[in-house]
């Protein structure tokens, strides 16, 4: 892949002007959701190198990453007189970093594009690392492919526009990179106040969560060995998701922190994570998330969901564990029984 340049701006306009004029381009393109058109796209389409460009709005929501909306982009930027020589600048959440990516990665055989993510969790994970794509047939990010954007642009003002739900679900990416990174990190994670933060500290963690995520993708950006690190709490977390994407669908990050309930409690019991650490990170996450409601019942569907993780192998279920913080242990595997256990440790926290 591509580098990408990852710029953390207090200036926007400058910042945005230097980037698209490291991208030779004949037009611009720049794509919102429908939130995002009301909250964040004003702010950079009165800046003088936005003239002429041409808007795609596509709606808001998870539940609507998919091909519909994927087509629709393709449509628009095929009707606007998009080439091979387009630049699609992608402004909003994971959704449309994620969508737009992939939108631009496959018309034309690809068109280069820039992320301004506006949303914590965008900002710390999915606008990061060249993962594109879209749900499909009910799974999570079930069809893309790795391409960097040419930069993407972080300004923690948009963080301003955010409710506090949002806030959350970019903040369990956060905790991950703490867990997988060092005790110091964490601990500031598990004692910041992030439904009434300090935006000022607040973009300083950004930058460090940011730098732990950078890290592992420059040594491994396809995801073939130390890259799996990333996946600590999706396994669980993306059954999670795509079980409640069939009854109530919930923020990505929701579902990421009870899947890191799930994979710190096989840590414990399977290699050795530090119980009091475990239980720690518990309590901060049920204080701040709460939990979705399962019975033994959905156990069985859960499974069936966590057996298309793509880091799966040969249909074994593959989980990131930790030895403790920071102690990463990829390509793990647990017996059904064990993870039915880790359900139980769930339910019953």
């Amino acid at each position: 892949m591509s580098p990408q340049k990852v710029v953390i701006s207090d200036q926007l306009d400058r910042t945005l002007a230097e980037a698209i004029a490291e991208c030779e381009h004949d037009k611009v393109f720049v794509l919102a959701d429908e939130t995002t058109v009301e909250c964040c796209l004003p702010v950079i389409e009165q800046f003088e190198c936005m003239a002429g460009a041409k808007r795609i709005t596509i709606e808001a929501t998870d539940t609507h990453k998919n091909l519909a909306s994927l087509s629709h982009v393709w449509h628009d930027l095929s009707e606007g007189g998009a080439t091979r020589h387009t630049l699609l600048i992608n402004i909003g959440g994971g959704m449309v970093t994620d969508l737009g990516g992939f939108a631009a990665s496959t018309f034309k055989r690809g068109i280069n594009y820039i992320n301004i993510p506006t949303t914590l969790l965008s900002m710390v994970d999915a606008s990061v690392g060249g993962k594109t794509g879209i749900n499909f047939l009910g799974l999570k990010n079930e069809i893309g492919v790795f391409n960097n954007a040419k930069s993407v642009i972080l300004d923690t003002e948009f963080l301003k526009t955010l409710d506090t739900e949002n806030m959350l679900s970019g903040y369990a990416e956060m905790l991950k990179h703490g867990l997988i990174n060092d005790a110091k990190m964490l601990g500031e994670l598990l004692s910041f106040d992030i439904e009434h933060p300090d935006l000022e500290q607040l973009k300083r963690m950004v930058a460090e969560s940011v730098a732990v995520k950078q890290r592992i993708v420059t040594e491994d950006p396809t995801e073939k060995g130390i890259r799996k690190a990333l996946n600590l709490g999706h396994t669980a977390g993306h059954a999670f998701e795509s079980f409640a994407l069939k009854h109530n669908p919930v923020l990505h990050g929701y579902a990421v922190a009870w899947g890191l309930i799930v994979e710190l409690y096989l840590s414990a019991i399977k290699t050795g994570f530090p119980t009091d650490k475990m239980r720690q990170t518990v309590r901060f996450i049920l204080d701040h998330y709460g939990k979705m409601n399962i019975t033994c019942d959905d156990y069985p569907t859960l499974l069936e969901l966590m057996t298309h993780d793509k880091k799966n192998i040969a249909g074994i279920i593959n989980f990131t564990l930790l030895g403790g913080v920071g102690d990463i242990l990829i390509d793990q595997t647990a017996t059904k029984e064990e993870i039915y256990e880790a359900f139980d440790f769930y339910r019953e926290s």
